[in-house]
């Protein structure tokens, strides 16, 4: 099969043809249909993220069909269409596992870091971490639901009943994310970087009621934010916006380092909460909300092939949406 595979960080990724992997006990064979691009995954091949293994595939927001089961894998069949997300296996047995936080456990393997992911043909993965994806949905459309939309909803609930909820980045996650918040009645303001027209009549577009640079200041104090842009200068600034009481939720697993700041900022009891994975539970109960929220992911796809090209396209800030790789054959 052909794969995009990194063998060192910070070097570009290299097309190969490679063994097509087979399932071993509990994992199923995918065929590739559709793999998303993330941010994290520009974290791994950039050497942000530090505990790869090398070499290793990235892509964890997949779509596909089962090609082939391994021993006793139950419940899925070939020709099921899955998704496979960011979180590949946990341990089952340490404190969190056993708390229902498997997000935290002590001893993970994720998708495209540790585990061959999805910028390939074939990919496998274990039965127990893939997910039934809402039948509204094409392939490509599907795909940013893995990452961007799981990682948004569960940093969505982390805010609360918040109704004035403030986004800073507006990228895959945040124009997933918006859909679903209005969907359930908030008013959205996306922060932006500073100038960004374009990404800011994105945001209008997508019904957000204020849309702005990131050093700018809504007319009213915001009941909680999100930042998923992996800049630490914008924690400051969300707080300054966040009323007494408020949140802000930091959305990304990498971020760059935060400045220092006057504890009047946090004073009022303003709350910072991070974000870790996530669980199985959040991909069902997300991906249910999916199938009957009316979710359009606006995606811009790319042939497997020109993976770095997608890489260094949101490393520049150039996409409006979720980039998607789709086999060379589809493009």
């Amino acid at each position: 099969m052909r794969a995009m595979i990194l063998e060192s960080v910070g070097q570009p990724l290299q097309y190969r043809n490679i063994a097509q992997p087979g399932p071993r006990p509990g994992q199923v064979l995918v065929k590739v249909a559709a793999c998303g691009v993330c941010r994290t995954d520009l974290h791994v091949v950039d050497g942000d993220l530090t505990q790869p293994r090398l070499p290793i595939i990235p892509g964890h927001e997949i779509v596909g069909r089962v090609e082939a089961i391994g021993a006793g894998v139950e419940g899925l069949t070939p020709g099921d269409r899955v998704g496979i997300p960011w979180l590949g296996h946990t341990c089952g047995h340490c404190s969190f596992c056993r708390s229902q936080q498997e997000n935290l456990c002590d001893a993970p393997l994720f998708t495209g870091y540790q585990i061959d992911g999805g910028y390939a043909e074939y990919t496998v993965a274990e039965a127990a971490y893939c997910f039934p994806l809402p039948a509204s949905y094409a392939d490509t459309a599907a795909a940013p639901l893995l990452c961007a939309g799981l990682i948004g909803y569960r940093a969505l609930r982390m805010t609360g009943d918040a109704k004035r909820l403030g986004i800073y980045g507006f990228g895959a996650a945040a124009h997933i994310l918006a859909q679903v918040a209005q969907f359930e009645g908030r008013s959205l303001y996306a922060f932006t970087r500073p100038g960004d027209a374009k990404a800011q009549a994105f945001a209008s577009r997508l019904g957000c009621v204020w849309a702005g640079g990131s050093d700018e200041h809504p007319e009213r104090d915001l009941d909680a934010a999100i930042i998923f842009a992996p800049v630490g200068e914008l924690v400051p600034q969300a707080l300054a916006t966040v009323r007494k009481g408020g949140t802000v939720v930091l959305g990304g697993i990498h971020m760059s380092e935060i400045p220092a700041m006057p504890y009047r900022l946090l004073w009022g009891e303003r709350t910072i909460h991070s974000v870790a994975n996530l669980t199985r539970e959040d991909a069902r109960e997300f991906l249910a909300v999916a199938g009957r929220t009316p979710i359009r992911t606006q995606i811009v796809p790319y042939a497997l092939r020109d993976a770095n090209t997608a890489l260094r396209h949101l490393r520049e800030g150039q996409l409006t949406g979720a980039a998607v790789l789709v086999p060379d054959h589809m493009c």
